[in-house]
């Protein structure tokens, strides 16, 4: 069974999505439909798990936490999950190309699969596909918009200077 409850941010109204041990999906305001492929959840405010999310996410938003401490539980296809996991190995306040993640996890050839994986990332922020850019330094597609994907950098202290 899947829960969720709301989290009302700088960036919108996320909506935080776990099971019974971690946390499965973190999603936006006007995510795409499919983009994370989620069976019916129940409401549930005082699911544990789901009010430590949001007290963590509050504290990242606050420019307090720089580390998330979440059991997480993504789904996906194994190379999808191992983009996620070379995603969450990205330090706070810095950025990796997406060249660099398909070295990353050894297949230096698939840069465009990873773009697709990173962009179908279902625990946004959390597992930071917000630091992946171009190789170029610009800023590229992002589930959350753009905007929000320079908000979240900025608040990481990387200014983006070019799109």
């Amino acid at each position: 069974m899947l829960y969720e409850c709301p989290l009302p941010s700088p960036l919108g109204t996320l909506t935080l999505v776990a099971d019974d041990a971690a946390l499965v999906a973190v999603l936006w305001p006007d995510d795409r439909p499919g983009r994370v492929a989620l069976p019916a959840r129940t409401i549930a405010t005082a699911h544990p798990l789901l009010i430590e999310a949001r007290a963590q996410l509050d504290e990242y938003f606050a420019g307090t936490r720089t580390r998330f401490e979440l059991p997480l539980a993504p789904r996906g296809t194994d190379f999808q999950r191992s983009v996620w996991r070379a995603l969450d190995a990205i330090p706070f306040g810095e950025t990796r190309s997406y060249a660099a993640i398909a070295r990353a996890i050894g297949r230096p050839a698939a840069v465009r699969a990873v773009g697709a994986a990173n962009g179908r990332n279902p625990i946004s922020i959390v597992t930071p596909c917000h630091r992946v850019i171009g190789a170029s330094g610009a800023l590229t597609g992002f589930a959350g918009g753009l905007n929000a994907k320079r908000r979240l950098l900025a608040l990481e202290g990387i200014e983006i200077l070019t799109d």
